[in-house]
């Protein structure tokens, strides 16, 4: 993590492909926007932007001041080389499409309903740690491609292999936008935490959350167990975040794995 000013700007993160990144406005009260669209600012001129894993290579941020003054910054996203597996004699993995076609939408509506909740948490501003300790079984951002070379959907988040069980802590400070109470079909028991400013965390796979919708909770508190729920081959725990649309490497926001 590097922090380097760009004129009247100032930036902490990562600027690459998956990466996040703290802004400070050039002032408290400026109008800024990430390539047209418009990002809140806190009332210390912070602000939270984040690149998706498909980004490209430039964006472009801009801050409108009170005076009608515009500045703005060409922000350069490094490129990244992903973990792409070529499994061209297998077919891509078949959903079952009766079960996911009639259950499937009303899940990712209840999703999307929760991202769409602003808990004015602040956890955004803290360094968020591992919600569980363990070897990395799964990188953010692999991908399969299948015969024929039909590409699968590449990985949204990190995984940690965990035995059943373990305790999963809160990432960093936030409210639970979603706690389901069965299993969704890929995610299993889900729960979702709101950390503030359009950043949020998915913990998946869960055999027991143990916080409810609304509830606040703290940086490394215990808000479930680790599980083998929904679509899995093993126990394991599933983490991932994303800004608004664009999904993040956890791995680029809370460093590396402890003891590893």
């Amino acid at each position: 993590m590097s922090t380097a000013p760009l004129g009247d700007f100032s930036f902490s993160g990562t600027m690459s492909q998956g990466g996040l990144v703290i802004g400070t406005a050039p002032a408290a009260d400026a109008r800024v926007r990430l390539d047209g669209d418009e990002v809140p600012v806190a009332p210390d001129g912070r602000f939270v932007i984040a690149f998706d894993r498909d980004a490209g290579p430039v964006a472009t941020v801009t801050a409108t001041l009170d005076d009608g003054r515009i500045v703005s910054r060409t922000l350069t996203i490094s490129p990244r080389q992903w973990n792409i597996s070529r499994l061209s004699t297998l077919p891509k993995y078949p959903v079952p499409m009766p079960e996911f076609e009639k259950i499937r939408p009303g899940e990712i509506e209840q999703i999307n309903a929760a991202r769409r909740q602003d808990t004015g948490s602040a956890g955004w501003r803290q360094a968020f740690r591992w919600p569980a300790t363990g070897r990395i079984s799964t990188l953010f951002g692999s991908q399969r491609i299948y015969r024929n070379g039909e590409a699968g959907s590449y990985h949204s988040g990190t995984d940690i292999a965990v035995p059943q069980g373990t305790p999963v802590l809160a990432p960093a400070d936030g409210v639970v936008i979603l706690a389901s109470d069965h299993p969704f079909l890929l995610e299993g028991n889900l729960l979702m935490i709101d950390h503030g400013m359009g950043l949020n965390s998915a913990l998946m796979h869960l055999s027991r959350i143990v916080v409810t919708p609304g509830q606040a909770v703290k940086r490394g508190q215990i808000v479930a167990y680790s599980g083998a729920t929904g679509r899995v081959t093993g126990a394991h725990l599933h983490w991932s975040l994303r800004w608004r649309n664009a999904k993040i490497d956890p791995l680029l926001v809370a460093g590396p794995m402890p003891g590893r």
